[in-house]
């Protein structure tokens, strides 16, 4: 090798010996096509990151035609671009050798909303309104960037130690000009927007824009309230015919308790026409997610402080409550003398006295029956006697 040749390829080299100088790579995450994912440690402050290494020595060109390299360095570009938002991956760290490209993200420990969702299978309306807001405010931030995400779906948004969404994988995001159009075809099949089918399928399309990611947040909204996504079918060809139809339903029995407002949003967010389309910023002024925006009223220090004073107030009658007598009326007394335990027990001695043995419930008796008995002759007398003097 020439020693220009060698030259050339230094820096690649110790780029790859700088990342594991600085991190120690643990066990993996997951795995693609051409990358895998590690957890890893920064040695220097012990705090986790994922990894992702990208392996570039095959370098498949992908649907636009570019190499790997080019694609992964725009990528780089986008997530720097749209760095900072909360909903947002943040990339922390990137390395680039020769033949692996390594690029250290947040980590995201409780992983991807798709197995989060194989989990729970359904979401609640009120659990779907805290994960789409954010989606949607990720997804704000992100056309407001000019930029098309191109694959929304339940396994590129992740979701952090507090359940918050984060907005992953922009390997087919582009930057696009306002009145530019995009004709190439990427993304998840289930998840295609009828427009992007179109132009593939069409000579006169007229292309695609942001709105592609409109329609996926549908497809992502629908799956996460009934567990399935709207447009699936064993046969791909049937699945993308009802897609250009947008042919979907409501069906029962999953969506007889569901309410009204998310299948309105759901119904303005899957339309075919991407002009008829409901906008992001539209989508989060939506009546579903005002159902959770409530006016928080002035503070008020007296009237917190008589709040204070009733919590504490009941709490102690409710710890006196076994020490307060029943209160018995004299209508329940005689109805049901035995009700209140200290009258029973006073009126239980009384008898004892009297009739000199007590009932017991084994013996196929109540207490009702001591009233039926006679009194002992004993104790009659000498009561009868205390009298007379």
């Amino acid at each position: 090798m020439a020693k220009d040749d060698a030259d050339d390829h230094l820096p690649d080299k110790d780029a790859a010996k700088e990342f594991y100088a600085k991190y120690e790579p643990k066990e993996i995450l997951g795995r693609g096509i051409s990358s895998t994912v590690r957890r890893c440690i920064e040695k220097e402050t012990g705090n986790a990151y994922a990894a992702k290494i990208i392996d570039l020595s095959n370098d498949p060109n992908d649907a636009e035609g570019k190499s790997m390299l080019a694609a992964t360095l725009e990528e780089i570009n986008i997530l720097r671009m749209v760095a900072g938002h909360p909903y947002i991956i943040e990339l922390h760290d990137v390395f680039e050798s020769s033949t692996f490209i390594f690029l250290v993200f947040e980590l995201c420990k409780n992983g991807e909303l798709f197995d989060y969702l194989t989990t729970v299978v359904t979401l609640s309306e009120k659990k779907t309104r805290y994960i789409m807001r954010q989606v949607f405010e990720a997804l704000l931030h992100v056309h407001n960037m000019g930029i098309v995400h191109r694959d929304l779906k339940p396994e590129n948004i992740l979701l952090d130690d507090n359940l918050n969404v984060k907005l992953t994988d922009f390997g087919f995001a582009r930057v696009v000009k306002p009145v530019e159009k995009l004709f190439d075809l990427c993304g998840t099949p289930g998840y295609l927007a009828p427009e992007v089918l179109q132009s593939n399928m069409f000579e006169d399309a007229e292309g695609y824009g942001k709105e592609v990611d409109v329609w996926a947040c549908g497809v992502v909204m629908y799956t996460l309230l009934v567990g399935c996504p709207p447009f699936w079918h064993r046969k791909q060809m049937v699945m993308l015919r009802n897609i250009m139809e947008g042919k979907y339903s409501f069906t029962s029995p999953e969506w007889d308790d569901i309410t009204e407002a998310p299948k309105d949003l759901i119904r303005k967010l899957l339309v075919v026409d991407p002009r008829q389309r409901i906008s992001v910023a539209d989508a989060l002024t939506h009546p579903f997610f005002q159902i959770m925006q409530y006016k928080a009223r002035e503070f008020n220090a007296r009237r917190l402080f008589k709040f204070g004073i009733l919590c504490v107030r009941a709490m102690v009658r409710i710890q006196r409550l076994r020490f307060t007598p029943e209160p018995l009326s004299v209508a329940v007394a005689q109805v049901d003398p035995y009700r209140v335990k200290a009258l029973r027990k006073v009126i239980d001695a009384c008898a004892f006295r009297v009739y000199g043995h007590w009932v017991k419930k084994g013996e196929g008796q109540n207490r009702a029956a001591l009233f039926e008995n006679s009194p002992k002759t004993e104790l009659k007398q000498i009561y009868v006697s205390n009298l007379s003097r």
